[in-house]
């Protein structure tokens, strides 16, 4: 007993003393580095209005909405004459930008106006795309190619995604070259007819640029909004601007057999094959990663929260597996952010409930994270699952895009615009989860830069792709405003 008093509870007690020292100087760091995460200081501004003919805007978007120009990815069940229709209207509705732009059509759809500047270095290139998505006419509550314009409101397919932008963008062209305005650079606008079928359109273009030894200085295309209640504590309007965008696969598993009687079944039949991959999958998810644009939002938006997230975000060397854990369970945006995702959208199996079938597929769309490829997805997928009878076949993939620069002037430009259309509104970068036709400029640009020029409620988010789209006629001004202050700067 002499022994435990002289010398272990002396050394119990130092070991003590270190560990409550160790735990007090951390929580000081953690406390102090919280203190510390602020929101940046930001000039006050004097902020102008800009006349403009607002009503006519609004026409020339439902100009652009009447006109069904509808993608498919089989062609024959696309309407030539509506893409057609829509670029014969263009003239009429931006006369002054048909006037002094020199107009170009590329292969797939793809058009081309040129806005010269004083100088042709660094050129803007500002796009859009003016195809949209199948409806289903009978679940809308107003004729979805009649753009009824309502109670301000103006209801139809694409007003969103993405015809309020290439409206916004020409619109302001058009008045700025009436008002006398010449650009500081040339401008180009390049428009798509087929984005949402993954077309070839946008790569013409880029292949243009390239064949013409012309390399943007800025490339603006649709992506985030102006958007609230996206970001844990943070009540402000939030403007995402994405400066990469995640990869997409389309993989295939399949799993064949001798088929047979229902009644004598073997322990594994190719669908029971197929959902034990399934839930392996979903149980051992892709190891999260915090890369430059996600990085670059915690650090912006994280400021902006409220002190438990501030710790958070503050101190992720610390709580980052706290982090990564929270988004596992919860899935959603945030864990959309942090790692490549698997969604199972399909299965096929027997045409009858008593037969098991030869062969049977389902079906994942996966979402890259810039840390992964088309190549390392798959090689996890074969690890994870781990089964010998299944073969994984990419259906279709593209890796994910670049990552563009934010320490610069294109972006500031960006920024201003943002910041002066919405005012209170935090900028922040972002990773954007969807695809879009300007993860094509990486070969050439890291100055791309992806931004649907709106404020967004969540329910008006929600008709993207989806009945009754429809958007604000305050919103599609706001468009207008957007352009007329980045146009002014480029």
């Amino acid at each position: 007993m002499a022994f435990f008093v002289e010398h272990i509870l002396p050394f119990l007690g130092g070991v003590l003393l270190g560990v409550g020292i160790g735990l007090a100087v951390l929580f000081a760091v953690l406390l102090v580095r919280t203190l510390l995460f602020r929101p940046k200081r930001v000039e006050k501004k004097e902020f102008s209005p800009i006349s403009f003919d607002r009503e006519a805007a609004v026409e020339a978007l439902a100009a652009l909405v009447r006109c069904k120009t509808v993608s498919n990815r089989d062609r024959a069940l696309e309407d030539d004459a509506e893409f057609e229709k829509l670029i014969s209207l263009l003239p009429t509705l931006y006369p002054n930008v048909a006037r002094v732009c020199t107009f170009k059509r590329l292969p797939d759809r793809a058009i081309l106006f040129h806005w010269q500047g004083k100088s042709a270095d660094e050129p803007a290139v500002l796009m859009a795309h003016y195809d949209v998505v199948p409806v289903e006419e009978e679940n809308w509550k107003k004729p979805p190619f009649d753009a009824i314009l309502e109670d301000g409101v103006l209801w139809g397919r694409g007003t969103l995604d993405t015809k309020v932008t290439m409206n916004g963008a020409l619109f302001a062209a058009d008045h700025l070259i009436a008002e006398g305005f010449v650009p500081a650079r040339d401008v180009y606008f390049a428009f798509s007819g087929g984005e949402e079928v993954n077309g070839e359109g946008a790569v013409r273009v880029v292949d243009y640029f390239e064949e013409h030894g012309i390399v943007p200085g800025i490339v603006v295309d649709e992506g985030g909004a102006v958007v609230k209640n996206v970001f844990p504590g943070v009540k402000a309007p939030c403007g995402m601007i994405g400066i990469a965008e995640k990869g997409m696969l389309n993989l295939e598993y399949r799993v064949t057999s001798n088929g047979g009687h229902a009644s004598a079944p073997k322990p594994h039949t190719p669908v029971g094959e197929l959902s034990a991959a399934c839930c392996r999958l979903e149980k051992h998810p892709f190891k999260g990663h915090l890369t430059k644009p996600v990085a670059a939002m915690f650090d912006t938006l994280g400021r902006h929260s409220t002190f438990l997230y501030r710790m958070i975000f503050a101190n992720l060397w610390c709580f980052g597996g706290l982090l990564d854990k929270i988004c596992r369970k919860s899935g959603g945006e945030l864990n959309a952010l942090m790692r490549t995702t698997v969604a199972f959208t399909q299965m096929q199996g027997s045409k009858a409930p008593n037969v098991i079938p030869p062969s049977a597929t389902m079906v994942s769309n996966m979402r890259l994270n810039p840390a992964d490829t088309v190549e390392s997805a798959i090689a996890y997928v074969k690890k994870t699952i781990d089964n010998e009878n299944i073969t994984l076949t990419a259906m279709d993939g593209m890796n994910p895009s670049t990552i563009s620069v934010i320490d610069c002037e294109a972006w500031q430009k960006v920024v201003r615009a943002v910041e002066d259309t919405w005012q209170g509104t935090i900028v922040t970068p972002y990773l954007m989860v969807q695809c879009s036709d300007c993860r094509h400029w990486g070969r050439l640009s890291d100055k791309v830069y992806r931004f649907s020029a709106m404020d967004l409620t969540s329910e008006e988010r929600a008709t993207i792709h989806g009945n009754n789209e429809r958007i604000r006629v305050e919103t599609v001004a706001r468009a207008v405003e957007f352009y007329l202050r980045l146009e002014k700067q480029l």
